[in-house]
């Protein structure tokens, strides 16, 4: 048998470690500033760029594609070189996939903070990114599947069959997320609208959970855990049937973010369905992973990587087990819009995700260097603090959930509702943000103390960026399947076939959901008294997207009692078929505004943003004054008619006289606000003031008309006046 030498390229597993730890630094960091931020609204004052709207999806993108998206390449760019006994196809193509991500991470630490975004929740990149993370991720299953092309080893084990389902699903998933129409260079419109929006953008939004965080760290779990147990995986026949159950059904489960919404009812009930069904293979990987440290538990007392990945698997199977809970619809009438799916999802992302990225990190880096870890007891110190940070978090966003649904819902024997303003709800539950806020502190320190620990195991170490390996190389067989080869067996020497099968199983889902809702006109039925927003309004709403507001309101009202209590009539699917992107929200820091259009005057709204505290005694919402005074606050209407032109693409009925108007109507519109506003004796003293310090002073002055202020304010005085509204206690 012939034996062939080459090396594997360790320097790639280095770049992508060392990225993974500063942008995990960098995203709890931010984490932790919006969890202050809970505590202390206005602790980044006036400052635009740091708001919490505006930095919430730099923390999730920050943790999600930079944290998390490096470590997984990481893993999969060593164990795959080892499984496969082959260097990767192509090492400029490595680089390429190291150097595109990290600058498509800086671009978004950049235009986030900035109010570039898309607002379509861990897709609030703009379309210039979403193209280049298409093209380093094709670049990325060009080397991977390369690789399985000149592998020296026939099958292909199981850690590969998740890779190869990550790479396909989500290039899926991203492409038809981010359908957007461009108006500018940072500036689109998503295709779909409304209802149709929502269900796509959930359909990828549950499944970038699905094959973004959970199937490459399954794949990560096979090869990582026996490796470092010593231990082969338990079951092999498990295996295979955790893999396709867990694609084939996680793909259906996404519509159980929308339940009790707009979305029709079939398309909420499949959810349900495929999220209960998917308890069983998630599990089945849970029980696969814990088994095979049958007989380790000795090593597992004592070694800090099998701990931190013991941790991870018990979280993911805790996880996964309150997914399929909070789908059913009881309980997720209960737990939707609260703290609970705070505490749900960072179960899943520091225990799941984070913890087993720690454990592959202390595997890797001594092995990388050949050296041993700096120092044990820090590993073990850092794990006592991530698990006790994480218990910390997650308990008080719980009772934190539980709070608020329960005080969301009761009523008093009269028939009104017990807290009707919606800051009691608020005030109650700031003890529990303390306690996050500590928690999360608590897991930080335990990332800095990695830091510190992995630096000196590197400074101590050898640098081998290229590891001398020597395997057999691959004979040629038959493609046909063999008389005493099972059919699994047989797939797993033909990525080509185990790459399409795989594809096939996750795209039944997806054809099945989306299709039908976006096809079938009669799924979304139209409302006549509907119109599309005013040139004014459109701006407005522009606005609300750029400062993220979408982060802690809702605009979609259940078909609850106490919700039609508090907010008014609850809302309809044609109600939204102008909305290009939807913002029905995800979690209420803030009340619902869905019916929010003629509620307060134009002077509350006002004051409202410029000082919350002013208007709601309590608020912990921060201020806005950006979007009042200053040179900044001054509305760009240098766009309006190429956005209103891009809406017409997209199917939004303006006439060609519309478009021609705009300027004129926002003039219209914005001094009839602009009047109302001076119905305030405070505001109108104010307003002179500032206009004769401006001419005093021969600074231009901008009419409040102007202002982007008078443009949100159009934009949530029209909100759910399309329809008949019933009045509302809150």
């Amino acid at each position: 048998m012939e034996m062939q030498q080459f090396h594997y390229d360790n320097k790639i597993v280095k770049n992508f470690i060392y990225a993974t730890m500063v942008w995990g630094v960098v995203g709890m960091l931010v984490g932790l500033l919006l969890a202050f931020m809970f505590l202390f609204p206005n602790l980044t004052d006036g400052i635009s760029w740091l708001s919490f709207g505006r930095l919430r999806p730099l923390h999730t993108n920050a943790v999600i594609f930079a944290f998390v998206g490096n470590a997984i390449f990481a893993g999969v760019y060593y164990s795959t070189q080892r499984l496969l006994k082959a260097r990767m196809f192509n090492d400029t193509l490595s680089k390429i996939n190291f150097w595109g991500w990290q600058l498509i991470i800086v671009g978004a630490a950049i235009t986030l903070p900035l109010g570039f975004t898309s607002t379509k929740e861990y897709a609030e990149l703009e379309w210039p990114f979403d193209i280049a993370i298409a093209l380093v991720w094709v670049i990325f299953g060009w080397n991977l599947i390369g690789t399985m092309l000149k592998r020296r080893q026939r099958h292909l084990y199981v850690a590969i069959w998740f890779y190869i389902a990550t790479f396909v699903t989500v290039a899926v998933l991203h492409i038809f997320n981010s359908l957007e129409l461009p108006v500018s260079a940072l500036k689109s419109y998503s295709v779909y609208a409304g209802v149709q929006d929502a269900l796509v953008q959930w359909w990828y939004g549950h499944n970038a959970v699905a094959f973004f965080l959970t199937t490459p760290f399954l794949g990560l779990m096979y090869y990582f855990v026996p490796k470092a147990a010593n231990r082969p995986v338990y079951s092999y026949r498990l295996s295979i049937v955790h893999f396709w159950s867990l694609i084939f059904i996680y793909i259906w489960a996404g519509p159980h973010h929308l339940l009790y919404t707009a979305l029709p009812e079939w398309a909420q009930n499949l959810g349900v369905a495929f999220s209960v069904m998917l308890l069983m293979p998630s599990w089945g990987g849970m029980i696969n992973g814990l088994l095979t440290l049958r007989g380790a538990w000795d090593k597992v007392r004592t070694d800090p990587v099998l701990k931190f990945m013991v941790v991870a698997i018990t979280g993911y199977g805790m996880a996964t087990f309150e997914g399929p809970m909070l789908s059913l619809k009881n309980v997720n009438a209960i737990a939707h819009f609260t703290d609970w799916i705070i505490a749900h999802v960072h179960v899943g992302a520091l225990a799941w995700n984070g913890f087993l990225t720690f454990g592959m990190i202390y595997y890797l880096v001594p092995k990388l260097f050949k050296t041993k870890l700096h120092s044990i007891g820090l590993a073990n110190l850092h794990f006592w603090i991530g698990t006790l940070g994480i218990i910390m978090y997650a308990l008080p966003m719980y009772v934190a959930g539980f709070t608020q649904a329960s005080m969301w819902k009761q009523f008093n024997p009269d028939g009104t509702l017990t807290y009707g303003n919606f800051l009691e709800t608020v005030t109650e539950i700031i003890p529990m943000y303390w306690m996050r806020a500590i928690g999360g502190t608590l897991y930080l320190t335990g990332m800095l103390i990695l830091v510190f620990n992995i630096i000196a195991t590197i400074r101590q170490g050898s640098k081998v960026e290229d590891e001398l390996a020597e395997a057999a190389a691959l004979e040629r067989v038959t493609k046909k399947r063999t008389s005493n080869e099972g059919w699994h067996t047989w797939i797993e020497r033909r990525p080509i076939q185990l790459t399409i099968l795989a594809t096939l199983a996750i795209l039944v889902g997806g054809v099945v959901q989306i299709i039908p809702t976006i096809v079938i006109d009669s799924n979304i039925p139209t409302i006549a008294s509907v119109k599309p927003y005013s040139p004014l309004e459109l701006e407005g709403r522009d606005i609300y997207i750029r400062e993220g507001c979408v982060s802690c309101h809702s605009q979609m009202i259940r078909p609850f009692r106490s919700e039609v209590e508090r907010y008014g009539e609850y809302s309809k699917a044609g109600e939204y078929v102008y909305d290009h992107p939807f913002l029905w929200g995800s979690k209420r820091t803030g009340p619902d505004l869905h019916r929010i259009g003629g509620k307060y005057s134009d002077n509350w709204h006002f004051n409202h943003m410029y000082d919350p505290q002013s208007t709601s005694s309590g608020s912990i919402m921060p201020r806005y004054p950006w979007l009042i005074t200053g040179s900044g606050s001054e509305l760009d209407k240098s766009m309006t008619e190429k956005k209103m032109e891009a809406m017409v693409t997209l199917g939004v009925p303006y006439t060609d006289e519309e478009i021609a108007n705009a300027q004129q109507s926002m003039t219209e519109q914005g001094s009839k606000i602009e009047e109302n506003l001076h119905a305030d004796p405070d505001f109108t003293k104010t307003y002179e003031a500032d206009k004769k310090y401006a001419q005093e002073n021969g600074e231009p002055f901008i009419e409040m008309k102007n202002r982007e202020i008078v443009a949100l304010i159009a934009y949530l005085q029209r909100l759910g006046t399309d329809i008949k509204v019933e009045t509302a206690q809150n």
